[in-house]
């Protein structure tokens, strides 16, 4: 579980595709602190578990899954990346609950720069529709943002102060690139609840009509 606050930007120096997974290590400092082997961070918001390390870096195993639903599948060495370990309970929930499970690839559509602002227009895919709302949580590569607005069909706009932007791989971002999207996990609890209760009314309704029929 993370928060969606990113404690440092790690770069990529290392990324190999097997046939059904693939290794990554990533030049970083901050969170190598108390990290052990088996531990888990957050990088762009993919929950990953430490392989290796060493007083540099760590290396850690990317499952295929995990590659074909987040940007994984695109990157290279070089890359930018946000690192965040995981929530312990000596530290201060300041985002929102992160579970590291991407749910989609989104597609950064404009950055726009304001005075005491950045603001981000993000197209993300339908599916994920019914889980986003205005004032909601969201997760954009690992960092815990608000839905500022929904401005078209499965577009929404975010708001991004100077210290996170400039903090986070948002800063080496431009219209055009993708993104790993997390919904809110409360909004899928939620719609397992209604599912059930929904099934539940069904259940209970069928019920009645067979004990309807007996009646004949």
């Amino acid at each position: 579980m993370f928060t969606g606050i990113v404690e440092e930007t790690g770069k990529v120096v290392f990324f190999q595709k097997k046939s059904d997974f693939a290794k990554i290590k990533i030049k970083c400092d901050t969170v190598l602190e108390k990290t052990q082997v088996g531990d888990s961070i957050a990088v762009n918001g993919v929950c990953l578990t430490v392989v290796d390390l060493d007083e540099n870096s760590f290396s850690a195993d990317i499952s295929y899954e995990s590659i074909e639903r987040s940007t994984f599948k695109y990157c290279t060495t070089g890359w930018a990346v946000n690192l965040e370990r995981a929530l312990t309970l000596e530290k201060r929930l300041g985002g929102h609950l992160v579970q590291g499970h991407v749910d989609g690839i989104g597609k950064i559509v404009k950055i726009m720069e304001y005075k005491d602002a950045y603001k981000l227009q993000i197209l993300y895919p339908s599916e994920l529709d019914k889980y986003i709302a205005v004032k909601g949580s969201i997760t954009i590569d690992g960092i815990s943002l608000t839905v500022a607005s929904e401005i078209a069909a499965n577009t929404i706009e975010v708001a991004v102060i100077p210290h996170t932007f400039m903090v986070t791989n948002l800063k080496d971002k431009k219209s055009g690139d993708y993104v790993n999207i997390e919904v809110d996990v409360i909004a899928r609890y939620l719609e397992k609840l209604l599912k059930k209760e929904k099934d539940t009314s069904k259940l209970y309704e069928d019920i009645q009509n067979l004990m309807s029929l007996e009646d004949y």
